[in-house]
């Protein structure tokens, strides 16, 4: 120990990395703002990364910015994007203050149209969707949840990376 100084305190070792298979889950809450997507697009991107899920970052990253995108063009109130990973499928949910769900994809948008085509896009990509209104409760406002989920392709899994100190 030095004199006048603090003691030197030897930092926490780093916990093990929650392994390829294990669940986990994050949430990003945001306020109704046109660069929110562009924020929980990122997000999601160094989430999935980081987790060894890159494969599945470009499709998670179409969806999850269509529906922050309607979210914030739609609502006036703040939203969420939740990320759950249950192996081999990655969940995302986008909640939001508005109760009314998105009407059912009809091919009405022209050609050179610049809206109406979310919920095609979402059919197309995504390996399972699906919506909820939910009723005001005791925590807070309802809202809705609209949800999509991908597969990682069968195989082996890959090991989490080595932390550097």
């Amino acid at each position: 120990m030095r004199t006048g100084s603090t003691p030197y305190l030897h930092p926490r070792p780093h916990p093990t990395p929650i392994p390829f298979t294990e669940p986990w889950q994050y949430e990003l809450s945001f306020p109704c703002d046109p660069r929110s997507p562009r924020i929980a697009r990122t997000t999601l991107r160094a989430i999935l990364s980081a987790h060894d899920l890159a494969e599945l970052s470009y499709r998670a990253e179409l969806l999850a910015s269509e529906l922050a995108t309607n979210s914030v063009q739609h609502t006036k109130g703040p939203a969420a994007v939740r990320l759950q990973w249950l192996h081999p499928v990655l969940r995302v949910s986008v909640w939001d203050m508005s109760p009314d769900l998105p009407k059912p994809y009809a091919p009405r948008a022209g050609a050179d149209s610049e809206a109406g085509r979310g919920l095609a896009i979402l059919e197309l990509v995504a390996d399972r969707w699906g919506g909820c209104a939910i009723g005001e409760g005791p925590y807070g406002p309802g809202g809705k949840t609209i949800w999509f989920e991908l597969a990682i392709a069968d195989g082996p899994s890959p090991q989490p990376p080595a932390l550097v100190a």
